[in-house]
């Protein structure tokens, strides 16, 4: 059974191609470190789609916990409710602006790549955070399939960890920025 979507990934092979000089990326005999430059990018979109992915489950959390009365007032009226909303809300916020930044640095050709990790690192933790908190704002009605918050879960829990998990991500930043010898 083949399952239909961007996801699927395909192998392209190329024998005998010759290039010239100037079509090298990088430098000669550094090809590892330009994958990993070319990777940036990758890291700054899965950012950004967990932020949104954020963003939407916040929303719908928010609409419901305005609309969903129990003892007659809306349940959002609640801390029990609103406080978890509103740390997803700073915690989405914080990761957009690093996913800027990293987005900023990236198209004004600088080294990108710490702020690239760590806008893919705090946009992967916020937003499941940000749709776990939506779940739980909905009650039994968060894990129903037409409440859309489950299959949202699963988008964000996969963001967390592909393309990169958290954990080679701070590698990165134990290596990298902190001066912290390889640890891998």
């Amino acid at each position: 059974m083949q399952i239909p979507g961007a996801d699927r990934q395909f192998t392209l092979f190329f024998d005998n191609v010759r290039l010239g000089e100037d079509r090298l990326l990088g430098h000669e005999g550094q090809g590892l470190p330009q994958i990993f430059v070319g990777m940036n990018p990758e890291r700054i979109l899965g950012a950004a789609l967990a932020n949104g992915a954020a963003l939407h489950a916040i929303d719908m959390a928010t609409r419901y916990a305005n609309e969903r009365a129990v003892w007659g007032k809306p349940i959002g009226t609640h801390q029990g409710i609103a406080h978890p909303l509103a740390q997803a809300k700073v915690e989405v916020e914080l990761a957009r602006l690093m996913t800027m930044k990293a987005a900023w640095l990236f198209d004004h050709g600088k080294d990108a790549g710490e702020a690239a990790n760590m806008a893919k690192y705090a946009a992967g933790e916020a937003a499941t955070h940000a749709v776990d908190t939506a779940i739980q704002v909905h009650g039994g009605n968060g894990m129903s399939e037409e409440y859309g918050l489950v299959s949202l879960w699963g988008m964000a829990r996969t963001l967390r960890i592909a393309p990169i998990s958290r954990e080679m991500i701070l590698n990165f930043v134990s290596q990298h920025t902190l001066g912290l010898p390889k640890s891998y």
